[in-house]
């Protein structure tokens, strides 16, 4: 099966967050390629990248970026697909720049944005599979099964204090 998703990331050092949206997504059982496609570096690639991943059979982008975060914008003015940004936490300033960075993009080019670092990487998977989902009974299926054992591992150990 050909990817669904595509995860992309500016530099190798934000693997360190976006694995996180990839141990997500093959916990949900979705197929998808993970890839690093810097805005700066290389703009071809990125521009190749973004504007034949429909052609190419993805249905969601996920752009993890640091710093100046222009990955996840620049992708979204590429194509029509739903991409979502994950604000990678930088040293500098704890990845409030990358927030907003991806947050603040003109009308006319959504991108969704999520959290910043472990939560939102996580949270962009979870967001791709509920699209999907409406395309995919097996992927709704997944994600409603991930989102009852969350529920369940809460219920089971209500008391942190009892926590081996």
């Amino acid at each position: 099966m050909s990817p669904r998703v595509g995860v992309i990331m500016g530099s190798k050092s934000d693997w360190a967050t976006m694995c996180h949206t990839a141990e997500t997504l093959d916990t949900l059982g979705i197929e998808h390629e993970i890839k690093v496609v810097s805005a700066h570096r290389t703009p071809d690639l990125l521009f190749d990248y973004a504007e034949n991943a429909a052609e190419r059979g993805l249905e969601v982008i996920i752009a993890g970026a640091g710093g100046a975060a222009h990955l996840p914008g620049m992708a979204a003015a590429k194509t029509c697909l739903p991409v979502l940004g994950v604000p990678v936490q930088s040293s500098m300033l704890s990845g409030v720049d990358s927030l907003l960075s991806i947050v603040q993009m003109p009308a006319g080019i959504p991108t969704g944005t999520l959290a910043i670092g472990r939560a939102g990487a996580i949270n962009a998977a979870l967001l791709a599979a509920a699209m999907l989902g409406n395309k995919y009974p097996e992927v709704r299926e997944a994600l409603e099964q991930y989102r009852s054992e969350q529920t369940r591992r809460v219920l089971d150990h209500p008391d942190p204090s009892q926590d081996d």
